[in-house]
């Protein structure tokens, strides 16, 4: 297809329930899709998401549930969908890697680099940390403790298969310096990050196997069915298995890949950034065109998390300000890529100031007063005056000005951008004063005035779609193409103690 857009989300493991940070993720995927549908079509654009499955993490939760790996994926899975469809998240495909699609391009895929020669079989003696489902040297564990989440790390010997990542090193290298990969990695701080750990470090073949005495729960290896597949090796195929297949030959096909966008946290950025690339290499299979890692939502400067006790739950704040209002503090208050502190206080701050101030006040004193002095109809231009001239410039412009924020994932200054024309009419009430223009029978004025607002509520509403979908549906239901319907206020101010 040559006008399409597939953005992907990663997989979300299912050993807990979804936090804020599987919601950022999504929710800005979500909001890049609605975006790229109302621009090249909805047939054009497909948005997966899905659920990590597989690993020694889910063995044990599920032993600890007394229940069978699958029962227990199968329960969790649905804690996911059901987020998504709290959140309003428009996705078109949802893979779980226990799926037959997903096992069988898998275990093809370790065929293919097994027959190559990339897949080889040696013994290893070294750290593992479980709750990561990752290997570690002994130099990069400090107090017998994992370096990512300072847990005890485990001592195993034993016989598995390695992928060669060392052998394409230094390709990799050239590959993310290339002048026409400006974007592969991004935002900028992250890829300087894995040029960093690249050329400063020599890349160890990844293990791509355990032992089914070991661990039971995986993908057989296709090969060796003593063995199943390593998890991350398992999940990451998942962004090619849900929309193609390998022909006879071995040679991928597909109609969406490759990926426009891959959206992760950066916590899994050398996984995307690293693995990924190289399986794909080693495949022949073309790179995604863009992996961005953005930042944490943090609790006082601490990282959320389960085992900390400080997580929190997004159905909570969807239950306790709504579904767009969420949506919005997200993508607003922090620059995506960069870490951000989340609490009720900042989400307040936000409704008050930008949603019931500034949106909700235009939009309900805009439609009140052309019910009071149009009775309801939508008038038409009639002469313009110098600020009015500004305020329609300024909304000609946003539009374009927001889309090409939106292109480079910069969401809060697209926002931001979008409420100017917002903040120019709320102060072209205030100066104007129609309720003077009213009573000194200046209606060619008053006319001109109520229109401009409502073009600017129109505008700003289809800008905001992408966004803040269900506020945008709510806004479009009072504005006919003649006639106001004026609502109740979309955002009544919240009172604070």
């Amino acid at each position: 297809m040559a006008n399409k857009f597939y953005i992907t989300t990663p997989l979300y493991y299912v050993n807990a329930s979804p936090h804020i940070g599987h919601s950022y993720t999504t929710i800005a995927a979500d909001a890049l899709s609605r975006y790229m549908r109302r621009k090249i079509g909805e047939e054009n654009v497909w948005f997966l998401t899905g659920t990590d499955e597989h690993g020694q993490k889910i063995q044990r939760a599920a032993d600890e549930a007394k229940l069978s790996p699958q029962v227990f994926a199968d329960k969790t899975v649905e804690s996911f969908k059901g987020l998504w469809k709290a959140l309003d998240i428009s996705y078109n495909d949802f893979i779980r890697t226990t799926e037959e699609r997903h096992i069988k391009t898998v275990q093809r895929v370790l065929d293919i680099l097994n027959q190559k020669g990339d897949i080889y079989e040696d013994k290893y003696m070294g750290l593992y940390c479980t709750p990561c489902e990752t290997f570690w040297l002994e130099s990069q564990v400090e107090e017998g403790k994992c370096p990512d989440c300072k847990r005890p790390v485990e001592k195993i010997s034993e016989v598995n298969y390695f992928f060669k990542l060392s052998k394409y090193q230094d390709w990799l290298i050239k590959y993310i310096e290339g002048p026409a990969q400006a974007r592969f990695i991004l935002p900028q701080i992250r890829r300087n990050e894995v040029l960093s750990f690249l050329k400063n470090n020599k890349l160890t073949d990844l293990c791509v196997s355990r032992p089914k005495e070991r661990l039971s729960w995986g993908i057989p290896l296709p090969f060796a069915p003593t063995h199943v597949t390593y998890v991350w090796f398992d999940a990451l195929i998942n962004y090619i298995s849900a929309v193609g297949e390998f022909d006879a030959q071995g040679k991928y096909h597909s109609q969406w890949w490759p990926a426009d966008i891959q959206l992760l946290g950066k916590d899994i950025l050398r996984q995307h950034a690293v693995y990924w690339p190289i399986m794909l290499q080693a495949l022949g299979i073309e790179q995604p065109k863009t992996i961005f890692a953005h930042g944490w939502w943090l609790i006082n400067e601490d990282k959320m998390s389960k085992s900390k006790g400080n997580a929190v739950n997004p159905i909570d704040m969807v239950n306790k300000f709504g579904i767009d209002v969420y949506r919005y503090f997200l993508l607003r208050d922090v620059p995506f890529g960069l870490d951000g502190n989340f609490s009720e206080e900042a989400i307040i701050k936000r409704y008050n100031g930008d949603l019931a101030n500034d949106l909700g006040n235009l939009v309900y004193r805009s439609l009140t007063m052309a019910e009071k002095y149009f009775q309801g109809k939508v008038p038409d231009y009639a002469s313009l005056d110098e600020q009015a001239k500004k305020i329609i410039a300024n909304l000609k412009s946003a539009a374009q000005e927001a889309d090409m924020l939106k292109n480079d994932l910069n969401f809060s200054q697209a926002l931001e951008r979008i409420w100017q024309p917002v903040a120019m009419a709320n102060k072209y009430v205030e100066e104007t004063k129609p309720w003077n223009l009213a009573k000194e029978g200046r209606i060619d004025e008053l006319k001109t005035f109520i229109r401009l607002l409502i073009d600017v509520i129109r505008e700003v509403s289809k800008n905001l779609s992408a966004f803040m979908p269900q506020t945008a549906v709510l806004i479009d239901g009072q504005l006919a193409e003649d006639n106001i319907k004026k609502g109740k206020p979309l955002f009544p101010r919240l009172e604070t103690k």
